[in-house]
């Protein structure tokens, strides 16, 4: 269904599964497995594996904090798109990737929930994709320091809302991880 034409494959994006972003993470283990057993049956089916790193003045590219959690381990022939900005998509080569690879429907899964997923689950939807959120594949630190809701009602609000997105030709929705499909028909 999607408004990109001859895209007819699927990738999983891991977005930004650093040891300084999900450090301290809710569910931060369960995260990290569910996220490993979407990379086992991607490659088992052939589909790619796309590698989001972001850095900043925070994440300091290189250092430790910016490193992928040593639990995730990325094969050298799979993509790995380095950005700056909460959309994967800005200013990064990553519309590059999937289109080199006939990508119509992407497959969300990572950190930081209220920011680069949803920028990221936004930003592929808006460009034409499919998109399915993995709703016990993402998670996030807690900002109640500074008035945001607790990280569970964010990722709650997050797998709530995206369960609702459409637009013309496009379709949207979230899944399990015990039910993902990389068909391109199944939105989840």
């Amino acid at each position: 269904m999607t408004t990109l034409p001859d895209r007819p494959h699927t990738a999983l994006l891991v977005v930004d599964v650093q040891n300084g972003v999900v450090e301290g993470a809710p569910r931060r283990d369960e995260v990290i497995a569910n996220i490993n057993a979407l990379i086992t049956a991607a490659r088992a089916q052939d589909v790619p594996v796309v590698w989001i790193q972001h850095s900043d003045d925070d994440l300091e590219h290189g250092s430790e904090q910016w490193q992928y959690v040593p639990e995730l381990v990325r094969l050298d022939s799979e993509p790995l798109v380095h950005k700056n900005y909460v959309d994967s998509f800005e200013d990064t080569d990553l519309e590059a990737v999937l289109a080199g690879r006939g990508v119509g429907r992407v497959v969300v899964t990572g950190a930081q929930t209220d920011a680069c997923i949803r920028a990221t689950l936004h930003g592929a939807f808006v460009r034409g994709y499919d998109v399915t959120l993995v709703r016990d594949a993402h998670t996030t630190e807690d900002l109640t320091e500074y008035g945001a809701p607790a990280p569970e009602q964010v990722i709650a609000h997050t797998n709530l809302y995206w369960s609702w997105q459409s637009a013309p030709g496009r379709s949207a929705g979230t899944v399990d991880t015990a039910k993902v499909t990389f068909e391109t028909a199944d939105a989840g």
